[in-house]
């Protein structure tokens, strides 16, 4: 019988092709109107670590989040088995290397001890030998269907046939998992042919001896081993769909949004975001030239958001990118940018800390210090994404209102969201515009500028040029120069920090905070960012099982949606609202009771680096309503 969902991960030594293997997969079933969801975990090295992808796809929706057990393990070297062999479902598939077999799992080198030692304590409790054959055998006893391949055998046909030279070989062995998947849910020749074509568009050549392997291996698959995991055709409405990264749909919206400058310094995993810039720099319509953004990569984080600075105060729309450890460094920008009603926007992608932490893992420990970075009083807006196209038009609204309301913008994300892949729909584009708010390029006294004037709260901005002016970091007039006069002082100060009363005024808390679900649910959960997916897949999970559950969505951490958040909890009771957070402390719940005085006391945290799954989500919520634990930690994931 069809599937309508199906859940695969595939594992192997970092920089050996598993980025390959989830873009074209990704590519082949997004040709064939599939929706799909991925995540990749990888080591914070370069190549020969254990990394892997997670990948989830349905024919009904485009799933919100990621869940085990998986359906399909498919390994490109023995580490993975052994890492995930407790993941893949009784009634699912291993797709392995026959040729490692006799691989022992005290030889594998690249393995942590610690992790090592877990893996050996279960397999002991298990009764079973730590030898990859050993393992294998025990996994078909619990109902696992063993798809066993001999990769070398299946790789020297290409040499043969393609004149592949012997040292390249290992390369293609991303094409023998395709091909393996491919065979088990019956995607076809034309589909894999769409996914390398789509991967190999700047080399070409490469295309067919990758359709020839993973064609071979796919019908060797689906006539040899069986029943298989065939997909049901697609039923989603949509006709085209985008393949992005959330690093590319924040960038996508940032050219929607008329961006035109973006500074950064290589950081993970803010810097793909840059990279896929600088891959768009010249902006096109056919042979037309539209224009282009400069991407400008600095000596350090310091340099970049004085860059953005600078671009800014000339008159272009600018932006910079970066993670935890570089924001810090931006913090001293920043408050220069409050002082100067500079209108920049700061996308920060958040990741596993404190101090250089887990470079690759998630977290969203950084709330506060988007908050409240910098030194002294000013406002700022903190927008936090919670999907896909939530993190595209986003990123055009934080262009705007920083131009708008002359402030510093921060677009908080983290990992999770940017190093996830989704099919999502071509957003519509006709309602988005672009504001500049009160940019002004004729200047009536251009030498008695006014750059500052308190005469209103958002004060027209010329660029640099257009008129005289001067910046300073110090408090200054209207003009610009530097004063330290108490009443003037009040005067400009109070200038800026009220910009936040208006800035709540005009964008409707129904915009800064969503509810989804029941008015009055059996429990309101609370969070944002990437936990969103996750909850509300949770919610439906838990309906089914009698359980009503709401999600208050948390958008705008500032100005926060105090009256909107405070009415929803109130309705439910804080003893009925919990908190799910990627971190120690569920930050979220201090924030909420600075806004509303309500203070929530049940949360649900993980801070693994890994992202909170399905599953693990609904055993928590089930815990809290059976035992009346107010916190339980998740830590589920390799």
């Amino acid at each position: 019988m069809p599937l309508s969902d199906v859940k695969m991960l595939i594992g192997g030594p970092q920089g050996t092709g598993l980025e390959t293997v989830s873009h074209v997969l990704i590519a082949a079933l997004a040709y064939n109107g599939y929706g799909v969801l991925s995540g990749r975990e990888y080591h914070s090295n370069i190549k020969g670590r254990h990394s892997y992808i997670l990948l989830r796809v349905s024919s009904h929706e485009v799933p919100k989040s990621l869940t085990y057990p998986v359906d399909i393990l498919a390994a490109m070297d023995p580490e993975t088995v052994f890492t995930h062999c407790a993941d893949v479902s009784h009634s699912g598939f291993l797709v392995y290397d026959v040729g490692g077999e006799d691989t022992r799992l005290d030889k594998i080198v690249s393995m942590e001890s610690y992790t090592r030692q877990r893996i050996e304590k279960r397999l002991q409790r298990e009764g079973v030998e730590p030898v990859l054959g050993k393992l294998v055998e025990y996994l078909e006893s619990k109902g696992v269907k063993v798809v066993g391949l001999d990769y070398r055998s299946i790789l020297s046909e290409l040499r043969e046939r393609h004149g592949i030279a012997p040292h390249m070989l290992s390369r293609f062995t991303s094409s023998v998992i395709v091909g393996a998947i491919a065979g088990l849910i019956g995607l076809d020749e034309e589909s894999l042919r769409a996914g390398f074509s789509h991967r190999f568009a700047a080399r070409k050549q490469l295309v067919e001896p990758n359709v020839y392997i993973a064609v071979k291996v796919a019908e060797h698959v689906s006539s040899k081993f069986g029943p298989r995991l065939i997909l049901e055709e697609s039923m989603l409405q949509h006709e085209e769909y985008m393949v992005v990264s959330g690093n590319e749909a924040v960038a996508i919206g940032k050219i929607i949004g008329g961006v035109r400058f973006q500074s950064y310094y290589p950081i993970t995993p803010a810097q793909d975001e840059s990279f896929f810039l600088e891959s768009h720099e010249k902006l096109t319509d056919g042979n037309r030239q539209l224009g282009s953004v400069l991407v400008l990569q600095t000596e350090d984080e310091i340099a970049a958001i004085a860059a953005a600075m600078g671009a800014a105060l000339a008159g272009t729309r600018a932006a910079t990118a970066t993670s935890g450890p570089g924001f810090d460094l931006m913090a001293e920008g920043l408050s220069w940018a409050g002082m100067n009603e500079v209108p920049i926007v700061v996308t920060y992608y958040q990741r596993g800390g404190p101090s250089t932490g887990m470079p690759t893992r998630g977290a969203q420990s950084d709330l506060f210090t988007a908050l409240f970075s910098g030194h002294g009083e000013f406002p700022r807006v903190v927008i936090a994404s919670g999907d896909h196209l939530e993190a595209l038009n986003d990123a055009v609204e934080a262009l705007n209102i920083a131009e708008r309301y002359q402030v510093p913008v921060i677009h908080l994300l983290d990992k999770f969201l940017a190093n996830s892949i989704a099919t999502i729909p071509i957003p519509d584009t006709s309602s988005m515009t672009i504001d500049r708010g009160k940019l002004v390029t004729r200047v009536e006294a251009p030498l008695n500028y006014k750059r500052f004037s308190l005469d209103e709260l958002v004060s027209p901005r010329a660029p640099l040029g257009y008129a005289v002016s001067w910046y300073t970091g110090d408090e200054h007039d209207e003009y610009g120069h530097i004063t330290e006069d108490p009443v003037l002082r009040v005067k400009m100060h109070s200038k800026r920090m009220r910009k936040m009363e208006l800035i709540a005024s005009e964008i409707p808390e129904e915009h800064r905070a969503q509810l989804y679900g029941y008015t009055e649910p059996d429990l309101l959960l609370i969070g944002w960012g990437s936990v969103k997916g996750v909850v509300l897949d949770a919610a439906r999970i838990l309906e089914k099982k009698g359980v009503r559950v709401s999600y208050l969505h948390i958008r705008y951490m500032s100005p926060f949606a105090s009256k909107l958040v405070g009415k929803a909890i109130g309705r439910v009771g804080v003893d009925r609202t919990v908190a799910v957070e990627h971190s120690y402390e569920a930050h979220i719940s201090k924030l909420v009771a600075m806004n509303t005085g309500q203070r929530i006391t049940k949360e649900i945290v993980k801070f693994t680096g890994r992202p909170i799954y399905t599953h693990e989500l609904v055993d928590a919520v089930l815990r809290i309503l059976d035992t009346g634990e107010k916190r339980v930690v998740l830590d589920y994931g390799a």
